[in-house]
């Protein structure tokens, strides 16, 4: 084991960061995270302080906030109403207003276009309106390849 984790408990015993367990906690870190980001001219330990604590609160984040991956159609009918727009007003960045319509009822997916055209449009990230692909899952127990054989 290296000198620098040689009593890792006495490490955290001494106040070195830990994993979070509850939103407290959750919120002392991303203050601490806060006041490090704001820095200037961080030091190279500042920087790894800034690393290792943007891993735990993700971590903490994923396991108790995570949101759910939605269908783009989901979200675009999620915009919609937030911004409370009609399909109508969606027709720059769909083309017609038959598109827009294919496409809310899913009868027709997004163009590459149209992706760019509704990301600018909600300021939001390419890949939100991109379906995730689900991957189809082995039966368990069988390897690659392999049937079983009774």
């Amino acid at each position: 084991m290296s000198a620098v984790l040689a009593n890792p408990a006495e490490m955290i015993a001494h106040g070195a960061p830990r994993v979070i367990h509850n939103d407290e906690e959750l919120e002392v870190y991303t203050d601490a995270l806060f006041q490090l980001t704001a820095l200037e001219n961080p030091s190279s330990s500042e920087v790894e302080a800034i690393e290792l604590l943007t891993l735990l609160v993700e971590r903490y984040e994923e396991e108790h906030y995570s949101v759910p991956q939605a269908d783009p159609v989901s979200i675009v009918r999620f915009l919609i109403e937030q911004q409370h727009l009609t399909q109508r007003d969606l027709i720059p960045q769909f083309g017609s207003e038959s598109a827009v319509s294919m496409f809310m009822t899913g009868q027709r997916n997004l163009t590459l276009e149209q992706v760019r055209k509704l990301s600018t449009r909600f300021k939001l990230p390419i890949d939100v309106f991109i379906p995730k692909a689900s991957v189809p899952r082995s039966p368990r127990g069988l390897a690659k390849g392999r049937s079983r054989s009774r």
